[in-house]
């Protein structure tokens, strides 16, 4: 922000001088007047002098002036000449959940009805101006924002229809997961899966390729069975499944290109509670007992803590009627569990802060509410780079997994989440993992080479990296898009949490995480046929790495096609934004 106002003042200061020397009646400052030179009579030497010195002084005083640093409410002005002007309170600040991308608009629109969305659509068209769709901001990339101007569904959030006997429902697609969720499980339905939490707006769930874990579970979008787009070329249009499978299968996972969802049609299940089922294992144990992890388990997920040899396995399945719940007692109650953690906490604040009072309590008496992942960041933040810290707090959070192992019972949306931290960067990937049938086990190697590359490298990698499966989808743009219905895929992330507010921390937390994540492309992408999911991918600024990046997504999803399809539906690109236009460059572009 600071550069682009200094070079704002940089051209106007340019273009200031020369307007004065194209303007000979503007006194400007003149080098030679300061010479030795014989000149005019002495009078007019001095008028010039003293008119140059006043000058100078001035123009030393603008200087001074534009090149000191802002406040730190600067973003929230612009600069005018010698003042600050208050920018426009019509501006609305949208910001991801992760807290790593935000922009400031004029244009924030919040139609109430179908009605709203074609009239907001059609006008925005007429003028050419962009109103990209977002939804709750979930994405860590903020794929869904731009200066321009954005269109939101919050206000068009409600169940339309419910077939208790096909167990569909319809929705308008601002409806949040879990408000959806509890309107329809009087009818006895729900999800056939969910992502890690429960805000995310159903329009933007499927068109980002969400996903959850399950090898027999394929990711959100293949729960869509018909659509209903807002276009700005072809007005609203309604695309089941049958009626127009290319653009169905091609829109599904859109990333709100080629229309703005208004409508969705969900394929349902009966609702069930679920066992879950956490313990402790590690990769010696997860080699012998993978492929009977996978096809026995409905759901299943892997959290790897980097430098030790722990494995957090997560399994769900569907309580059986027969046997009841578990009669399993945890071995260690809450307490227990978190000791170790809060013992590092407490040791941390003396070495780091000396915040520890003479009675061995903390300065942070509400220490004893902190969950694991609170008190994971509050650790974290205290030296987020150091190596040998991290490593600490890897192993006591190990700790707290060994004595956290038993099982819960629960309906599917209590279960399914998992508590993700707080503000963070992301890299998330999916590549093919054979079939459900042959699991190929490139799964596993992958993860053995990225805990190599990370010990390799010295990477101050925090807990976890997380690993799930999903089945194949048949949404062309989706990251495990095929046409084989038995191919499962495997989704790998890799995180680095931003726990502090301080601006050079995070700063310097975003340079490793971008580091961290440069060298997993480097060595494992290409060779596992790995691509970032859609949420998760960033731009690359280098114009060789997006070139290459470009080339690809082109070898991997339609994108003549994706682009034809924009160019018929929305030929003015007002539901476009820098990323799109970057990641799909027209021909005409190129």
């Amino acid at each position: 922000m600071l550069r682009s106002f200094t070079s704002k003042r940089s051209l106007q200061s340019l273009l200031h001088h020369r307007r004065c020397r194209q303007n000979p009646q503007f006194p400007i400052f003149n080098p030679r007047l300061f010479s030795s030179s014989p000149g005019p009579p002495s009078s007019d030497a001095e008028l010039r002098k003293y008119i140059g010195y006043t000058l100078l002084v001035l123009g030393s005083a603008a200087a001074t002036y534009y090149s000191f640093p802002f406040s730190e409410n600067a973003r929230d002005k612009k600069a005018q000449l010698l003042r600050y002007a208050p920018l426009p309170d019509d501006l609305h600040t949208v910001s991801n959940w992760s807290g790593t991308h935000e922009v400031r608009t004029r244009t924030f629109l919040q139609p109430e009805s179908i009605e709203d969305l074609e009239g907001i659509v059609k006008e925005a068209n007429v003028r050419k101006h962009k109103i990209r769709p977002v939804g709750s901001g979930l994405s860590p990339n903020g794929i869904g924002l731009t200066r321009a101007g954005m269109v939101n569904l919050a206000l068009m959030d409600k169940v339309l229809s419910v077939d208790k006997e096909k167990k569909r429902v319809t929705v308008q697609a601002g409806i949040r997961v879990q408000q959806l969720v509890d309107e329809i499980k009087e009818f006895g339905i729900t999800l056939q899966n969910f992502a890690s939490i429960r805000e995310q707006q159903i329009g933007g769930i499927v068109q980002v390729g969400a996903h959850g874990t399950g090898a027999r579970l394929p990711p959100i979008d293949e729960q869509v069975i018909s659509m209903k787009l807002v276009t700005p070329a072809k007005g609203t249009i309604e695309i089941p499944k049958e009626k127009d499978p290319e653009l169905f299968y091609l829109a599904r996972c859109g990333l709100g290109g080629l229309g703005v969802v208004a409508e969705v049609t969900l394929q349902c299940v009966e609702r069930q509670e679920l066992v879950e089922h956490t313990f402790l294992s590690n990769m010696k144990d997860i080699k012998k007992n993978h492929k009977k992890f996978l096809s026995e388990n409905k759901h299943v997920k892997y959290l790897y803590i980097p430098y030790t040899d722990a494995v957090v396995v997560v399994t769900c399945n569907p309580m059986s009627k027969r046997k009841g719940p578990p009669k399993n007692k945890p071995k260690y109650t809450t307490e227990e569990a978190l000791q170790h953690v809060r013992d590092l906490y407490l040791e941390s604040l003396t070495k780091y802060r000396g915040q520890v009072t003479d009675s061995g309590s903390p300065d942070e008496p509400e220490i004893v509410e902190l969950s694991c992942t609170e008190l994971r960041d509050k650790l974290l933040a205290m030296d987020p780079l150091n190596k040998e810290h991290v490593i600490k707090v890897n192993k006591a959070e190990a700790e707290y997994w060994r004595k956290s192992e038993g099982y819960r019972v629960g309906w599917s949306d209590e279960i399914l989440g998992f508590d993700c931290g707080g503000h963070q960067w992301v890299s998330e990937t999916c590549f093919p993992a054979g079939t459900l049938s042959k699991p190929s086990m490139k799964d596993l190697e992958y993860i053995e080479e990225l805990m190599q590359l990370i010990e390799k490298e010295s990477v101050p990698a925090p807990t976890p990296i997380e690993q799930r499966w999903t089945a194949c989808s048949k949404s062309r743009m989706s990251p495990a898009y095929s046409s084989v219905d038995d191919d499962i895929f495997s989704w790998v992330g890799i995180i680095m949490y931003l726990p502090t507010m301080d601006a050079r921390q995070r700063r310097q937390i975003t340079e490793e995480f971008f580091h961290y994540r440069h060298m997993t492309q480097a060595q494992l992408w290409d060779h596992y046929s790995a691509f970032e999911h859609w949420a998760k991918i960033e731009v690359p600024k280098d114009k060789e790495e997006l070139t290459a990046l470009q080339a690809r997504l082109k070898k991997k999803f339609p994108v003549d096609a994706y682009n034809q399809a924009r160019k018929e539906l929305d030929p003015n690109r007002i539901l476009s934004n820098n990323m799109l236009e970057k990641l799909f460059p027209s021909s005409e572009a190129v």
